[in-house]
């Protein structure tokens, strides 16, 4: 507008006639092609772009319109989508645990530590907890390592749980689930360019996780096989065989472990944990042990074996020597605390320098939430025999656990009474991961679409049935199996 006026002045000022002027058609500027997008798929982190996370990947989104269809009123052969994709046993219908939800919501909202509702044991926890936090309140910043009262819980929990052998506050990290401290543990381990690129040793099949943040590192993804025929059976041979094949393209330097198994849900033998250790320390491994499943045993044959336990009784050429790092979570055990995102991160033997490296990184993030700190306060200080919390507590657990275990041998049965399907024990954790025998003109058809198998298998499981899995390829298998993991 202000460029028409100015026209219109400069004639009149000439002594001209003015000009006919459109002010919109002044102001208008020249039509330009749309630049190009600075962000791309082209331009950006490539290793982003290689990241897969099966359990939330195309079948979960296909789950997801169905359950809009339905709610459309669109027919289908079923009422509902049952997610069995992802162990979120809240999201399923386990309820809390009281006592865990009490300290929490007095940790949340200290006025009701005035409430004759609420007991005296969960009142205690909540106070000390409060106590060491700034401000004595939950919404301010922890230090990056966590809030110093609850690291002494862990400490103290490990303990007893090891019988008796020692655990040092200073070693603990609380973390935002396990998943925080699994990847915040592999980013300081991987280094290295070409062929001294540090390989990362995972099981097949493994928690997308690892798949996942390797890529994401840039790290080379080294794989040993679990024994199907053998229960998904660790065997220090197979272990041996990736290792020497991997050195020829990589720097191996770190053993991943999950004890009990997702997705296969075996539960490793003290004799099995023993042999992995050497191995390790025989190698130079590095070993990451995932116990988030520890309190999720089931089979009477089964027990569970901490790493750290195992490596102390094996004597201090082990215990002062193996580097490793175990991990615990409010997620899964019979607390089913996914959202909470409460874990914590046990290292062993890492070098103080490197500590304090650690240390610096995790200050980054400030904090991993207090919440999830003071839930899983409560995982590692429950309520003992002499508090009056306890009867209902150990009644919800054991609820809890020995609901999961019938599940898990039903699931076993049933799985076996499918023709095609068969399914190992389920030992432990939350999740059976059957083997599907597809039919070859299915594999054909398949392939037309450009599918995997047991995805194309999956796909259909849940346009039939409404039932939602993950499919075994999101979790590696061995060539010509087809699987598919379910909650």
């Amino acid at each position: 507008m202000r460029g028409g006026v100015r026209a219109v002045l400069q004639d009149l000022l000439r002594g001209h006639a003015p000009r006919s002027y459109s002010s919109s058609a002044a102001e208008a500027p020249a039509v330009r092609p749309p630049r190009d997008r600075i962000l791309t798929l082209q331009s950006m982190n490539p290793q982003v772009r290689a990241v897969e996370y099966a359990v939330r990947g195309p079948i979960v989104v296909k789950a997801g319109e169905i359950e809009r269809e339905l709610q459309q009123g669109i027919k289908k052969p079923f009422s509902e989508v049952i997610k069995a994709n992802i162990g979120d046993a809240h999201a399923m219908g386990q309820q809390p645990i009281t006592f865990l939800r009490q300290v929490v919501a007095l940790c949340t909202y200290p006025d009701l530590l005035d409430s004759p509702r609420f007991p005296e044991d969960a009142k205690v926890r909540a106070r000390r907890i409060l106590e060491s936090c700034g401000g004595q309140s939950l919404g301010s910043y922890s230090a990056s390592q966590g809030v110093t009262c609850i690291r002494e819980d862990v400490a103290r929990y490990i303990e007893r749980r090891d019988g008796g052998v020692p655990a040092d506050p200073d070693n603990i990290f609380l973390t935002t689930g396990a998943s925080d401290g699994i990847a915040s543990i592999l980013k300081i381990l991987v280094s290295g360019e070409g062929n001294s690129r540090t390989g990362v040793m995972i099981p097949i099949p493994q928690y997308p996780l690892y798949s996942a943040a390797i890529s994401e590192l840039n790290a080379v993804q080294v794989n040993y096989y679990l024994d199907e025929d053998h229960c998904w059976a660790l065997d220090v041979n197979e272990l041996k065989r990736a290792l020497n094949q991997a050195k020829q393209y990589s720097n191996p330097k770190v053993l991943c472990i999950i004890n009990p198994g997702n997705p296969t849900g075996q539960v490793q033998s003290r004799r099995c944990i023993e042999e992995v250790i050497h191995f390790a320390w025989k190698e130079g491994l590095f070993l990451l042990a995932d116990e988030v499943y520890q309190d999720n045993v089931y089979s009477q044959d089964c027990q569970f074996h901490s790493f750290k336990k195992v490596l102390y009784e094996m004597g201090p050429e082990y215990s002062s020597n193996v580097e490793l790092a175990s991990f615990h979570s409010t997620s899964k055990g019979y607390m089913g605390e996914c959202g909470y995102r409460g874990g914590y991160m046990e290292v062993l033997n890492l070098h103080p320098d490197i500590k304090a490296q650690l240390v610096k990184m995790l200050s980054v993030r400030l904090c991993p939430p207090v919440s999830g700190q003071a839930a899983m306060d409560v995982v590692v200080n429950p309520p003992q025999p002499n508090e009056d919390s306890y009867p209902q507590f150990i009644q919800e657990k054991e609820a809890v656990l020995s609901t999961l275990a019938h599940k898990a041998k039903l699931t076993e049965e049933l799985f076996n009474q499918v023709p095609g399907i068969k399914c190992n024990p389920l030992q432990g954790a939350m999740y059976a991961f059957p083997r599907v025998f597809i039919p070859p003109c299915a594999v054909e058809k398949a392939e037309e679409l450009q599918m995997a198998p047991d995805m194309f298998y999956c796909m259909r499981l849940l346009e039939e049935t409404g039932i939602c899995v993950v499919p075994g390829s999101g979790f590696g298998q061995r060539d010509g199996t087809f699987h598919f993991r379910i909650c």
